[in-house]
C-alpha cells in the first residue's frame, strides 16, 4: 500500500508538472531525465518472415508519451485544416492526407536521429512534421507561398527537408525506392553507420522498380529498411483486389520481414528501433505497418464508394492511435482526460495561427519558374530558332 501511496503522489508530481510542460515539450527526447520508466505492452504481436521479432514489451516514459500525444494531435489538426483549406480553394492541385496513419510518423521519428534518412511519396505532409518541420512552412507550401519548405514550388505532394534527413515527397507511385535504396548505398560507402526508411503504401508494392532496388540493396546488404505503409486501399481499389499475395512483409522473399500494428505507435517505435539495428549488420529488411487513413486517397476521393462508413468509423473507435496514447496517459496519470481535452484546444489554436501566419507570405516571383532547374553557374542558354541569337541566360 506503502509502495501504491507513493506511486500516486509521483503521478501527481508528474501530472502537474506536464500540465506546464506540455506546450513546451520538443518532440521525441531521448533523456527520461530522471522521469519513472514505464513498460507497456503492444496491441498485437509482431509476426515476423525469416526472422525471429523483437519483444511486445516496449520501454517509454512520461515525457515520451505526452510529446507522442502533442505530435499526433498537431498532425491530426493540420490534415483537418488541410481540408479545409482545400475546400476554400486555397490550396490546389493535388492533396493526399494522413489522418490515421500518425503512429507511423512519430513511432518511426522515435526511433531514429536526424542522421537517418527517410524519403516518402506523396502523402507526406506528417513525415515533414515529424522531421523537424514548422507548421508554417507546411501550410505555406500547401497553399503555394513563399515561406514554404520548396519556396512554394512543390505543393502538397514535393515536401523536403535536406538539413534533417528528409529526402522528400514524391508523386512517381513507388520511384521514391530506388531513391532510398540509392541514398543507403552512400550511407555504407561514407560508412556513417546510418541508415534509410524508404516508406511506400500498398498500392505501390506491387511495382517491379521496388524489388529490382531490394534485389541490388540485398546483394550490397545496404543499411535500408523499406516500409509498407497499408492502409488497404491503393486508391479505390482494396488490397485484396490488387495482389495475390497481401502480406508485404513478406514479399521480400529472401530479405527477412516484420508485420507491425502501424496504429500503435509504441509497437511501431519498437519495430523501427530492430529494423534500424537488424539493417547495419545484415542490410535490408521489410516492415509491413497496418495502418488506416480516414480520408479517402486524395481531395478528389470522397473515400466512402469502396468502403463503409461503418468501416471507417469502426477504425476510429477501436484501433485510432491518438485515442490509444490518451487511454494510457490517463491510466498511468500522467494527466487528466480534461487536461487533454485543453491541451488539444491548445492545438487547434496552433494551427489557426500557423495557417494565418503562412497567408501573410507572398506567392513566389514568376522568375522562380527558371530555378531548381539547372545546377548554378552551368551558363545553360536558351537561344532564338535560328539557334544564333541567345534570348536569355538562365540562372
Amino acid at each position: 500500500m506503502a509502495a501504491a501511496a507513493a506511486r500516486r503522489v509521483s503521478c501527481s508530481l508528474l501530472r502537474r508538472d506536464h500540465r506546464h510542460l506540455l506546450p513546451l515539450l520538443r518532440p521525441f527526447a531521448s533523456s527520461a531525465g530522471g522521469q519513472p520508466q514505464l513498460t507497456v505492452e503492444t496491441s498485437v504481436p509482431f509476426t515476423g518472415h525469416k526472422i525471429d521479432p523483437p519483444s511486445r514489451s516496449v520501454d517509454t516514459n512520461p515525457s515520451e508519451l505526452l510529446s507522442f500525444f502533442r505530435e499526433m494531435s498537431l498532425m491530426r489538426r493540420m490534415e483537418i485544416a488541410a481540408d479545409s483549406l482545400y475546400k476554400s480553394k486555397l490550396i490546389r492541385g493535388f492533396c493526399h492526407l494522413y489522418d490515421g496513419q500518425e503512429a507511423v510518423a512519430i513511432g518511426l521519428e522515435a526511433s531514429i536521429t536526424k542522421k537517418d534518412a527517410i524519403i516518402t511519396a506523396y502523402r507526406d505532409h506528417c513525415i515533414y512534421l515529424a522531421r523537424g518541420g514548422s507548421l508554417v512552412e507546411s501550410f505555406a507550401e500547401l497553399m503555394g507561398r513563399r515561406a514554404g519548405c520548396s519556396k512554394g514550388k512543390g505543393g502538397s505532394m514535393h515536401f523536403y527537408k535536406k538539413e534533417s534527413g528528409f529526402f522528400g515527397g514524391h508523386g512517381i507511385v513507388g520511384a521514391q525506392v530506388p531513391l532510398g535504396c540509392g541514398l543507403a548505398f552512400a550511407q555504407r560507402y561514407l560508412k556513417e553507420g546510418t541508415v534509410t526508411f524508404a516508406l511506400y503504401g500498398d498500392g505501390a508494392a506491387n511495382q517491379g522498380q521496388l524489388f529490382e532496388a531490394l534485389n541490388i540493396s540485398a546483394l550490397w546488404d545496404l543499411p535500408v529498411i523499406l516500409v509498407c505503409e497499408n492502409n488497404h486501399y491503393g486508391m479505390g481499389t482494396a488490397e485484396w483486389r490488387a495482389a495475390k499475395s497481401p502480406a508485404y512483409y513478406k514479399r521480400g522473399d529472401y530479405v527477412p520481414g516484420l508485420k507491425v500494428d502501424g496504429m500503435d505507435v509504441l509497437a511501431v517505435k519498437q519495430a523501427c528501433k530492430f529494423a534500424k539495428e537488424y539493417a547495419l549488420q545484415n542490410g535490408p529488411i521489410i516492415l509491413e505497418m497496418d495502418t488506416y487513413r480516414y480520408h479517402g486517397h486524395s481531395m478528389s476521393d470522397p473515400g466512402s464508394t469502396y468502403r463503409t462508413r461503418d468501416e471507417i468509423t469502426g477504425v476510429r473507435q477501436e484501433r485510432d492511435p491518438i485515442e490509444r496514447v490518451r487511454k494510457l496517459i490517463v491510466s498511468y496519470e500522467l494527466a487528466t482526460a480534461s487536461e487533454l481535452k485543453d491541451f488539444e484546444k491548445e492545438v487547434r489554436k496552433e494551427v489557426d495561427e500557423a495557417i494565418a501566419q503562412a497567408k501573410e507570405s507572398p506567392m513566389p516571383d514568376p522568375s522562380e519558374l527558371f530555378t531548381n532547374v539547372y545546377v548554378k553557374g552551368f551558363g545553360v542558354e536558351a537561344f532564338g530558332a535560328d539557334r544564333k541569337e541567345v534570348k536569355a541566360v538562365l540562372p
